[in-house]
């Protein structure tokens, strides 16, 4: 009687091994789908050297590869929307633009005269008195005034001119977002770089590791993790009049799940971090539950990246972000060095898949917790017969 009690709760208990308490698929469902988990398909890619290769050939994102301008500022030239005075130096008195002499009091009389502020038209000219419409959006102030005295010869008494922008608004930076008092920022005429314009904006209200800086260039956005700024003074490259700053708070994480010993959204806390670094940081491989060979990272890549790692994917045909599976086999001595080699980027998901013989302790609990009392009622009723 006991063998057969046996012998039937073993079958149940084997036969649902399936609907077993895990924390996700194992080795074997991942690499071997079956035909009723085989509806989203994903692609596999076992990671070798091959591979990391091509992996770690992809562009990441930077300011200076972006832009290009590792160099110093550029000249300050005069813009549309900025306000420009001019003032007006004669030689001798009673000119255009000086007062006449007093001879009551001997007095040699005003010899200058200011030019109200203006702002650059859009066609980008300013009004000047006898020498008209005075185009001087693209030029610097030496420029202008050189512009300036050509016109004037003949009919101011050797004129000297002095052109300032009182209000440089072309040469300004926008700043938004995580910053203490966003608005324009002025740049100065020896150069602002990204960390100059921020401080001059107050500061991130957010910590460094989880800003992220995105800069708007006429129409290209590029967006860079601000510590990486900060750790990279190639990075830290030099603004240009109407750049707009944006600053926003976008913590890098990435998710542990399965036999790990964390899981849940860890934060990267530096500028860049790989697989080796993840698996520590979420508390390594639990040596009871781990399959050594069941090392996972699922990420969305472009069909771009994916054929160049594995041309002869199926799923390149499909457009738009391509789910992967990156496996790594950390049972292979090769594997360790290999996990340090590929970058984490932000929203991966790290899993670790149990070990087989996990399942099956699962399964010899569950048949122990249901044939215990069975055989221990089988056992009472045997004492009356």
């Amino acid at each position: 009687m006991r063998v057969g009690l046996f012998v039937i709760l073993s079958a149940m208990t084997l036969a649902g091994c399936s609907n077993l308490p895990a924390s996700g698929p194992s080795t074997s469902d991942i690499v071997s789908p079956s035909a009723e988990n085989a509806n989203f398909n994903f692609e596999l890619i076992d990671l070798t050297p091959a591979s990391l290769a091509a992996l770690n050939s992809r562009a990441v994102d930077s300011f200076s590869g972006s832009f290009g301008d590792r160099s110093g500022a550029v000249e300050t030239r005069i813009g549309i929307g900025d306000f420009v005075a001019v003032t007006i130096w004669e030689a001798g008195a009673g000119g255009l633009f000086s007062a006449p002499l007093t001879t009551d009091r001997f007095s040699p009389g005003s010899r200058t005269a200011t030019i109200p502020e203006q702002a650059v038209a859009r066609d980008g000219t300013i009004s000047v008195p006898y020498a008209g419409r005075v185009k001087v959006a693209g030029k610097t102030a030496a420029e202008v005034q050189s512009t300036i005295e050509e016109r004037l010869a003949g009919k101011a008494i050797q004129p000297q001119i002095l052109v300032t922008v009182s209000r440089p608004v072309s040469s300004t930076v926008a700043v938004t977002g995580e910053v203490a008092t966003g608005g324009r920022i002025p740049l100065s005429n020896r150069g602002d770089r990204i960390l100059d314009v921020i401080a001059a904006a107050g500061g991130i209200r957010a910590p460094v590791n989880e800003t992220e800086i995105r800069l708007m260039r006429g129409s290209r956005s590029v967006a860079v993790p601000m510590i990486t700024v900060v750790n990279n003074p190639r990075e830290n490259i030099y603004l240009r009049g109407g750049d707009t700053l944006t600053l926003v708070r976008n913590p890098r994480t990435f998710i542990a799940a399965g036999a790990t010993g964390r899981n849940t959204d860890i934060p990267f806390d530096a500028d860049a971090m790989n697989l080796a670094q993840a698996i520590a940081k979420s508390g390594g491989l639990l040596d009871f539950r781990a399959d050594p060979e069941g090392v996972f990272l699922y990420r969305f890549e472009s069909a771009e990246l994916l054929r160049r790692v594995k041309p002869d994917s199926p799923l390149l045909g499909r457009g738009g972000r391509i789910p992967v599976v990156y496996r790594v086999n950390l049972r292979d001595p090769n594997g360790l060095f290999i996990a340090q080699g590929l970058r984490m980027q932000r929203g991966d998901i790290l899993y670790v898949s149990n070990a087989p013989l996990t399942d099956l302790q699962k399964a010899f609990s569950v048949f122990q917790s249901l044939s215990s009392p069975v055989v221990q009622g089988a056992s009472v009723a045997g004492r009356f017969y």
